[in-house]
């Protein structure tokens, strides 16, 4: 896989990029918006981050698969805060008819 990537430079920054742009969104973006202007900067700010470390891919570090392992860690937490708040509301329900 890391010799795909590493022959592979558009998709691997394109994959790094996404992923980057996935786990902020998901954990530090902050719940009220920013102006577009910063919000212009930030990503290109995270575009020049993907360069950086689409350097770091290249140099035989596993970046992409460090943020997969990321990605699927908070999509592991997403589920279970689903299957918690369903187990939770079922039980409120089985409460009230009780």
């Amino acid at each position: 896989m890391q010799a795909w990537f590493a022959s592979h430079s558009l998709v691997s920054y394109i994959v790094i990029f996404v992923l980057i742009t996935y786990v902020y969104n998901k954990v530090f973006r902050v719940r009220q918006k920013l102006p577009l202007l910063k919000e212009i900067l930030l990503y290109i700010l995270m575009a020049i981050g993907s360069g950086m470390l689409l350097i770091f891919q290249h140099d035989k570090l596993p970046i992409i698969q460090c943020l997969l392992v990321a990605v699927a860690l908070m999509l592991m937490v997403r589920v279970r805060y689903f299957v918690e708040a369903r187990q939770k509301k079922k039980a409120e329900t089985a409460a009230k008819r009780g």
